[in-house]
């Protein structure tokens, strides 16, 4: 099946994103010049699944930055809420996650790129992700959307490795070990 991988930051305390959905602590941080393998990630995936407030936040910021495929995995949005100029790289579906990943199997995508906190809380409750990297941005925001939510049980997580850039963000990197 195709299998899901996560990247993203976080706050120090936790959150994605205010409640909101709004990114503007993330956007704060000067990074320039440090590379943190968000373009070397995105080459080795098929595409993109997201929530509708990720989706929202996305198309909020003008130019909308992804080339590859884009699913939003929604119940409250339909096809008539993607603008025409992406209706040919972003699709709405109702589908839960592990029947999204035998479509996007039977698509053709090997590895799928899961974002926004929900979505990722869904793929990881169903034992959909593979990997996560996860960075820590040097900054308490007190409140919004959180990384991680309620588990029926543990997920026991490898380290692969951990990286500080100059800027203070410290970017982790871990496999999710099969369940025994």
């Amino acid at each position: 099946m195709t299998t899901g991988h996560v990247f993203i930051a976080t706050s120090l305390d936790g959150f994605v994103a205010r409640r909101d959905h709004r990114l503007d602590w993330l956007m704060k941080q000067n990074t320039e010049g440090e590379d943190h393998g968000y373009e070397a990630f995105l080459a080795g995936v098929d595409g993109l699944v997201m929530g509708s407030g990720s989706y929202k936040t996305v198309l909020g910021f003008g130019d909308w930055p992804y080339a590859k495929p884009v699913i939003v995995m929604s119940t409250s949005l339909s096809r008539a809420d993607v603008p025409a100029e992406l209706a040919d790289r972003v699709r709405v579906t109702d589908l839960g996650p592990r029947d999204l990943m035998r479509e996007l199997q039977a698509e053709g995508w090997s590895r799928a790129y899961i974002d926004g906190g929900q979505v990722v809380q869904s793929f990881l409750r169903a034992n959909l992700i593979r990997d996560l990297v996860v960075t820590l941005v040097p900054i308490l925001i007190g409140e919004g959307r959180r990384l991680f939510g309620e588990i029926a049980e543990d997920i026991d997580l490898d380290l692969l490795g951990v990286t500080s850039f100059p800027s203070g963000l410290v970017q982790t990197r871990y496999k999710i070990k099969p369940a025994l």
